[in-house]
């Protein structure tokens, strides 16, 4: 398949940049993981405070929002038309999947989960194409295709109304 087979290019180009001394990816790597949980936080704030109707959750949505936004701009800096946003959402579903395939893991669905974790790091590593601008949108675009589980269209139709930061 086209797509894998792209995958695995840019998993190798990555995986060169690193061992080249190229990119010290170390703190950009625990970056990107904070901006995931600062998504996540910025999500449950804003379901407790929509639950418990206390506006004061939503000011903490709203910190914890700034806070990602700086971290976000540390990783990507200048950006071209969608990639902030598509960076944004790549790592919040990253996050998402890590979370779902250790549930599956914990209850004994380990292929199952496998297969969510493959997803994951397959998204991640998307994210870190665009990052080291090893891709732009058009080439995610066409990795995405013929993925089953997501496509680019989809996540750039939901990013159309979020992407003024």
């Amino acid at each position: 398949m086209e797509s894998d087979k792209k995958f695995k290019e840019l998993i190798e180009k990555i995986e060169k940049m690193k061992k080249s001394g190229e990119v010290d990816l170390s703190m950009e790597e625990d970056l990107s993981i904070a901006v995931m949980n600062l998504v996540s936080l910025e999500e449950h704030f804003f379901f407790t405070g929509a639950k418990t109707g206390k506006s004061e959750y939503f000011d903490w949505l709203l910190k914890a929002r700034e806070i990602r936004k700086s971290l976000l701009e540390k990783l990507i800096g200048k950006h071209e038309g969608e990639t902030w946003c598509a960076s944004k959402h790549l790592l919040a579903a990253t996050m998402r999947l890590i979370e779902v395939g250790t549930k599956l893991y914990s209850d004994g669905k380990k292929e199952e989960a496998k297969e969510i974790f493959a997803k994951a790091k397959e998204l991640y590593s998307v994210f870190w194409g665009l990052r080291l601008k090893l891709l732009d949108m058009p080439a995610v675009e066409e990795m995405a295709k013929n993925e089953k589980a997501w496509t680019l269209n989809d996540i750039l139709d939901k990013l159309v109304d979020c992407c003024d930061e």
